[in-house]
């Protein structure tokens, strides 16, 4: 039996290597919001975490709670507006997330504060995760205390980080192809 969870996109950056909102950009026929908001369709709800709303897709969006601070004011930001108690959060450039990861994420993560892969370099990718609602009051602390790195933020949270040759077994080597630019996306 799957568990319910919500889904957040986090859609706070500036885009600034990638020249323009990379969020709307087109890439196999589909702008890279869509992909990820598709991966994440088996949610219960689903909405957008940033500064500037989309409205062509019809979700609710919610600020930061302090702009300009980076990803872990919106993994906040998303544990405070979700209604589920498991909340999968992704950035709008990991456009091969798919349904079946997160699938895999839910089912691994027992009674862990939050779930993870390891990426390709062997750290963990906080922003394809699945967190419990537990975490926002520690999130919140962290980022007062001026912690801004997920990745820091991960390092004393006790998440499950499951090992990436067996998510690239699973979802293949690309799964986390992160669109910085958008030569990153060409290739791919």
């Amino acid at each position: 039996m799957s568990r319910p969870f919500s889904g957040a996109v986090l859609v706070g950056g500036r885009s600034r290597r990638f020249g323009r909102d990379k969020a709307r950009y087109l890439w196999r026929g589909r702008s890279l919001l869509e992909h990820v908001l598709m991966s994440l369709g088996d949610a219960e709800e689903r909405f957008l975490v940033g500064d500037r709303p989309y409205p062509e897709f019809g979700l609710a969006t919610y600020p930061d709670p302090e702009p300009g601070v980076g990803p872990l004011a919106g993994v906040e930001a998303a544990l405070a507006h979700a209604r589920h108690r498991l909340v999968a959060v992704a950035a709008c450039d990991l456009p091969r997330l798919r349904p079946e990861f997160w699938a895999y994420l839910l089912a691994a993560m027992g009674e862990a504060p939050a779930v993870a892969s390891a990426g390709p370099d062997g750290e963990v990718e906080p922003l394809a995760a699945v967190y419990t609602r537990r975490l926002l009051p520690e999130l919140t602390r962290a980022r007062a205390r001026g912690v801004r790195s997920l990745r820091a933020f991960w390092a004393g949270l006790g998440g499950r980080v499951l090992p990436f040759a067996a998510t690239a077994r699973l979802f293949g080597p690309e799964i986390f192809l992160n669109a910085n630019r958008p030569e990153d996306l060409q290739n791919a």
